[in-house]
């Protein structure tokens, strides 16, 4: 055992003083040490009901013959801190969530863990500490947000308060409606309703095997849940007997199946940072013409929130993830899970109760999957579109760029209704480096959508969108503004051409007018010049790598 090195031998006796002091009984010391990493607090609707899950995860593990202890981690929310200055904190919080992982579990020499989570960063992040350490892993992840209710309407929070706002700005609804979905679209504890990052980042771990079957999809309030918890305790001690590590199970086969979930779910663009990011910790070589080409050969089976009407719930009682595997069984790879159940064999076993909300192979929503991966002079390492959320007519766009230098002045400029009809807003130096933080744009997409422009404008940025994001909205622009990529050479009226089909996008500019463009761009002052953004400014990589930290 790993814990050895702090409880065997007489040079430990202050080691095992120490934990005695925790309160610890003679008999816990020569058991397996379990670390809870709980990003519980107060301030995360998704975060709440985490208190009770420690406790269920502690009785699995003790019952099943280890040592439970808990460690805290941090956690935003991403809605509480879209539209201003707090989201660019939040993509970084995942590298400082990863640091923390490898740091106490090292440090305290731990067997195994169990990964509390649910929000967007903090799931990957926990996921690529356990990765680095290789330490027997399971994650637990706490259950999406019951849908909420305005007489027979169902609420989600994208739809019904980020784009309220727009429909109320435009006189579409009163303020006693706008008031009434604001106190009940968030009726419980949960991560977010939709196919929104923080469910699909859930619903790629049940995926890639290193979740136990059904806790993707299970509503937070659910007793289920709470039985979730206690055998993710249990079966930690299984894992930690049989040396079983996490990079054998998150390897190429799981992270390609997380893919391919991904794709048929119409999961969140947010995935293709986050799945880069652990694919590197996990030592597995992985780009975004991966993304596209799975893409590609996934139907998009499941029509959830923002993009269709299904909410978290409705797959759940659907069959959940195990029963997208079964629709996707002939293109799914066989690997193990932490369960002790292969991929394959869950897939099998499962039951496809509605088949609607999961539908067979040969009557999909669409043909393709959700995120396509886009190149061209405006892009040429790549950028990122939930194809899925794209209406139909807005597939090819043309329009004249709108250019703003932040999300705040193209926030105005919505709000005040200075968008026009085949206008395309250019939202720029918000990449990883030049933002810093690569900010989500849900408060413009949003706004977009409830003024009812989302038909008739598309937006580009080198930031990136929430899951919740819908409409011809293209994010992760590579290179950014900041390091010199053509966003950051665009004027007001400059063509812009969107071809989601051909997997195009270009600014129609000559040849001579880049190369003086080119040659007049100055780089960018900072932005910011101290503390841990300012740091991470100075390490991170692109959006096309995943935004990870450089490697010197």
């Amino acid at each position: 055992m790993q814990s050895n090195k702090i409880k065997k031998g007489l040079e430990r006796m202050p080691n095992r003083a120490l934990l005695y002091g925790t309160g610890l009984h003679p008999s816990h010391i020569d058991r397996p040490f379990v670390g809870i990493a709980s990003s519980f607090t107060d301030l995360v609707p998704g975060h709440i009901n985490m208190r009770i899950l420690e406790r269920y995860v502690e009785r699995g593990i003790e019952n099943s013959g280890s040592t439970p202890f808990i460690f805290g981690v941090p956690a935003i929310c991403d809605g509480i801190a879209m539209g201003h200055k707090g989201m660019s904190q939040s993509l970084p919080s995942r590298e400082l969530i990863a640091d923390i992982i490898e740091s106490v579990a090292s440090a305290h020499a731990l067997d195994g863990l169990i990964l509390l989570t649910n929000c967007d960063k903090i799931t990957p992040g926990m996921i690529m500490g356990s990765l680095r350490l290789n330490i027997p892993t399971i994650v637990l992840t706490a259950g999406p947000m019951l849908s909420g209710h305005f007489g027979n309407k169902r609420l989600s929070l994208v739809r019904d308060t980020f784009e309220a706002v727009g429909r109320f700005k435009a006189g579409k609804i009163s303020e006693s409606e706008r008031a009434k979905l604001e106190s009940e679209a968030c009726p419980s504890c949960g991560s977010c309703q939709g196919m929104y990052t923080a469910n699909t980042m859930a619903c790629l771990s049940e995926a890639m095997g290193i979740s136990l079957p059904f806790c993707a999809t299970t509503p937070a309030v659910m007793n289920q849940k709470l039985r979730i918890a206690y055998e993710s305790g249990q079966k930690i001690t299984k894992l930690i007997k049989d040396n079983i590590l996490p990079r054998a199970i998150v390897n190429k086969k799981a992270i390609t199946n997380a893919i391919r979930v991904d794709m048929a779910l119409g999961g969140s663009t947010n995935t293709v940072l986050h799945l880069m990011a652990i694919a590197d910790e996990a030592k597995v070589k992985l780009t975004l013409s991966d993304f596209d080409k799975i893409s590609k050969t996934t139907p998009h089976i499941s029509n959830l929130r923002p993009g269709g009407e299904y909410f978290m719930e409705d797959l759940h009682f659907a069959g959940g993830i195990p029963a997208v595997l079964k629709s996707l069984s002939s293109k799914i790879l066989n690997n193990k899970s932490v369960c002790g159940t292969e991929i394959k064999t869950i897939a099998k076993n499962a039951t496809i109760l509605d088949h609607d909300v999961i539908r067979p192979l040969s009557k999909p929503y669409h043909k393709q999957g959700g995120i396509a991966i886009l190149f061209g002079n405006l892009a040429p390492n790549g950028c990122v579109v939930k194809q899925s959320a794209v209406d139909s007519t807005m597939m090819h766009f043309s329009g004249k760029a709108r250019i703003f230098d932040s999300e705040e002045a193209a926030m105005k400029a919505i709000l005040g209704k200075k968008i026009k009809k085949k206008d395309v807003v250019v939202i720029r130096y918000e990449g990883p480096s030049g933002g810093p933080g690569m900010r989500e744009m849900l408060s413009p997409t949003s706004a977009i959508v409830g003024l009812g422009l989302h038909k008739h404008v598309a937006l580009i940025t080198d930031g990136r969108f929430s899951g919740g994001t819908r409409g011809p909205c293209v994010g992760h622009i590579s290179p950014e503004a900041a390091a010199g990529g053509l966003i950051g050479l665009l004027k007001n009226n400059d063509t812009i051409e969107i071809d989601i089909p051909k997997r195009k996008i270009n600014a129609k500019l000559s040849t001579l007018k880049l190369k003086k463009r080119q040659k007049a761009f100055k780089k960018p002052l900072l932005k910011v010049k101290s503390g841990y953004l300012y740091r991470y400014s100075q390490m991170v990589t692109s959006a096309s790598s995943g935004a990870i930290f450089k490697k010197h």
